[in-house]
Parts: C-alpha cells; sequence; structure tokens
C-alpha cells in the first residue's frame, strides 16, 4: 500500500510539475489507473432528473471548488466521502479560476482522480465547470469573440472529463426591459446554443449535466416568475434548435454573493438569505420543468447552522469555495514567512484592485486568491507535517458539511443511477487548451 501510494504522489506531482511529455503521460497513466478502478468522469444528470421526480430523498449537493493544496484537499474531500458513503459530490473549478489558480481541466481532473485512488474512493467522479460564464462587456463589444471563447473552454474541459458544465449566461440579463421574456431573452437564447453546442461533442453513452443560471450571484434576488420567464424561453428555442436534452438544475440568487461581504477587519458579514425563495423555486423547477432543483451559489462563508437548511429547502446543489481557501491561507500550520511573502505579492501584484476604502484586510481577504497560481508550488512543496494538519482540518469541514447538506449515505443512489462505462486510451492524448481567461467569476 505505501508503495501504490508513493507511486501516485509521484505521478500526479509529474501531471502538475513535470515537462510537457512528463505531464502527457502522468495524465494518462492517472486516467487508466483511475478507469481501472473504478474512479471514472461521469455525469450526474440523470440522479438529478430522479431527485427530481422524488425516486431519491432530498440531499444538496456540495460543489466544492477546490482552488488551492489541491491534491490535498482533494484527499480530504475523498476521505471524508469515503467514511460517510457519499456519492453525491462533485469537484469543480470555475472559468475564472482556472487561469488565476493555473489549473487547465486537464490537470484538474488528474489531480482529482489521483486523489481518489489515494483515498481507496470508488464510484462515479464528478467534476464540473462551474460558471462558464459569459463576460458581459467583453459580449457588449464583440458577441462572436466571446461565445468563441466560450465554446473553447467548454470543449476543452469536454476532452478532459469535465461532464458537469454549468453554462452562465446570467450577465446578459436585462432589466431594464419591459418585460421578464424580454429581460431573459439573452440568457436563455445563448443558454440553449450552448446546451445544443455541449450535447453535439459530449462523449457517447453520456448525457452530461448542464445548469443554467437565471439571475447573477451578489444581484436581484430570484422568483418563479423569472424562473418560469426563462425555462419557457429555454425550452422553446432549444425545441427550434433540435431534440436536445435540457438542463437538470438551474441556478438562483437568494443573497448571497461570492466570497461573501468583507467587514473592514477581515471577518464575514451576515448574510439574511431568502430560503423560502430558494424552496418555492426548488419546487417550481422538479414539478413544473422536471429538473432536479434549484442551485445555491455563494455560500462556504455562511455560518455552520445554516447549512442543514439546504436539503430542508429542498435545494440540489450548493457551491462552495473560499472557505477552503481561508482555511488554507490562514492554517496556524503554515509558515508565517510563506503567509507574509503571499500577502506583499497581493499588495505589489494586485493592488489595482484595491479599492477606495477598503483596509489592507479587506484588500488581501478578496484578492489573495490571486496569488494562488504564482504560489502553487511553494503550496505543494510545504513539509509533510504542514500538508497533513491542513488536510485534517479541510477533512473535518467537509465532514460537518456532507452531514448538514444529507449526502451521507448517497453513494448507493448514485451507483443506481449513474453508471460510467470503461473509457481507455490506448496512448496520451494531446490536451485542447484555450486561452486563459480571467473573467470574474466563481465564489
Amino acid at each position: 500500500m505505501l508503495k501504490e501510494s508513493a507511486k501516485i504522489d509521484a505521478l500526479v506531482r509529474q501531471a502538475v510539475f513535470g515537462s510537457e511529455d512528463e505531464k502527457a503521460h502522468a495524465r494518462w497513466m492517472i486516467w487508466e489507473m483511475g478507469q481501472q478502478a473504478g474512479v471514472r468522469p461521469a455525469s450526474i444528470h440523470d440522479l438529478y432528473l430522479a431527485r427530481g421526480r422524488g425516486e431519491v430523498p432530498p440531499f444538496t449537493t456540495p460543489a466544492m471548488n477546490v482552488r488551492i493544496l489541491s491534491y490535498d484537499a482533494g484527499r480530504a474531500i475523498f476521505r471524508a466521502a469515503k467514511q460517510l458513503d457519499a456519492g453525491a459530490i462533485i469537484c469543480e473549478i470555475a472559468r475564472s479560476e482556472i487561469a488565476y489558480t493555473d489549473q487547465r481541466p486537464a490537470e484538474y481532473v488528474a489531480v482529482m482522480t489521483a486523489a481518489a485512488l489515494r483515498e481507496g474512493f470508488t464510484g462515479p467522479l464528478f467534476i464540473q465547470g462551474d460558471h462558464v460564464q459569459v463576460n458581459a462587456k467583453k459580449y457588449a463589444a464583440d458577441p462572436a469573440a466571446e461565445l468563441k471563447a466560450l465554446k473553447a473552454l467548454i470543449e476543452e474541459e469536454l476532452h478532459a472529463g469535465f461532464y458537469n458544465i454549468d453554462v452562465d449566461t446570467s450577465t446578459l440579463v436585462d432589466l431594464s426591459k419591459p418585460n421578464l421574456d424580454e429581460q431573459q431573452r439573452t440568457n436563455y437564447e445563448r443558454a440553449a446554443e450552448l446546451t445544443q453546442f455541449i450535447r453535439d461533442r459530449e462523449p457517447d453513452d453520456v448525457t452530461v449535466s448542464v445548469g443554467a443560471e437565471i439571475g447573477e450571484v451578489g444581484g436581484k434576488n430570484s422568483d418563479v416568475h423569472e424562473l418560469d420567464a426563462f425555462m419557457e424561453g429555454y425550452n422553446r428555442t432549444l425545441k427550434r434548435l433540435g431534440t436536445y436534452a435540457g438542463i437538470s438544475k438551474i441556478s438562483v440568487q437568494t443573497g448571497t454573493s461570492h466570497g461573501g461581504v468583507v467587514l473592514p477587519d477581515g471577518s464575514i458579514a451576515k448574510v439574511q438569505i431568502d430560503l423560502d425563495a430558494l424552496k418555492a423555486l426548488s419546487q417550481a423547477a422538479r414539478k413544473k420543468y422536471g429538473l432536479g432543483g434549484a442551485v445555491q451559489h455563494g455560500a462556504s462563508t455562511l455560518p455552520p447552522e445554516a447549512f442543514s437548511k439546504f436539503p430542508e429547502c429542498e435545494a440540489v446543489e450548493i457551491h462552495l469555495a473560499t472557505n477552503f481557501q481561508t482555511i488554507v491561507m490562514d492554517h496556524p500550520a503554515l509558515p508565517r514567512d510563506l503567509r507574509r511573502e503571499v500577502n506583499e505579492w497581493v499588495k505589489r501584484e494586485a493592488k489595482d484592485e484595491w479599492k477606495k476604502g477598503d483596509t489592507e484586510e479587506q484588500f488581501i481577504y478578496k484578492s489573495r486568491k490571486k496569488a494562488i497560481g504564482p504560489f502553487k508550488q511553494k503550496f505543494w512543496d510545504l513539509p509533510e507535517r504542514v500538508r497533513a494538519a491542513i488536510g485534517a482540518d479541510l477533512e473535518k469541514t467537509f465532514t460537518f458539511l456532507f452531514e448538514q447538506l444529507r449526502v451521507t449515505g448517497t453513494r448507493a443512489a448514485t451507483d443506481r443511477y449513474v453508471k460510467p462505462k470503461l473509457v481507455s486510451h490506448a496512448a496520451p492524448r494531446a490536451a485542447l487548451v484555450s486561452a486563459p481567461d480571467d473573467a470574474e467569476a466563481g465564489e
């Protein structure tokens, strides 16, 4: 076992930091090991539709943005999942995060697969492209170019094994329009076109779980009327495009924001979530449109007592990110010199993001995510005892979340509805790479 663990550790490091040939070979080896061991990239689409039909009890799938110390964080996720027999869990990365964390999709899939293998977790591996988001400014300047960039990323993600993709065209909602259909029109038309694009390119025997969004996170709270306007327009547009499976879930806005609201001392303000709206939206999404339910974004910085509310509201998925980054960057085991170096880098390299009126604590909290890519190897090179201490605290956090969100014991239901087939490659495949894009999205 120790020999196998050392082999996986060496392979995953090569998959991240090796030469291009070494990366390709290591990623291929990890993929093949995962396929044989039963750790296979999969779509959660069928499980969500079963949830929408009421065939499985209410649970809220945690979709976790793994930004920093990714192998150790992934291992902590899969230790907690294995201990709790949890199958409905998602590891994800947003369009913006791919750029500033320096994790292209092929690398991300390799690292998450290796983390699962290292901890002896088996079962469907749900990897998600979070916030595959249209940049509204770029779209206004050149719609074709912005959509081309988005499609290039989608192709890269599909090629790598991302079989869950959250299309986010909610940035194109125009609340100045006279009625709900007109407000949502560009949103639902582009979402349908991107759904078609995904369906035309998804692997055989895979129905990618596609998500859409009706209200930009941090903006106006969503309501059922907006859901109706979006879904009726989306379904109408998709039907016009051909015979395609639609979305499995819908992201809504209920009062949260990505990363939380940072107070002058660097702490996070309390947020009032409209749980009644979330419940009404989830019920309508299931009963009227056959979806798994509504999705809650921007939630990792909520107080601990909030998380049990989401299964009660029957939210199908919740997106969690910033708090995991905070646990790593503020961990007492992290060397002070490294923390100081990160903070100095942020003050020097991200100074343009320092908003007037923000304290230094507010600025560093909001901008230090930009240091993750430049400091990636330094975090990977931390002593084993430091990484183990951080990993142990991450595992406690994941365990708590999985219990509160009621995904404990969901392995059986996951295996009943999700049966990924063996996909073996005879040799390493060239990675598809699109230009990095630092569009602001992700918690």
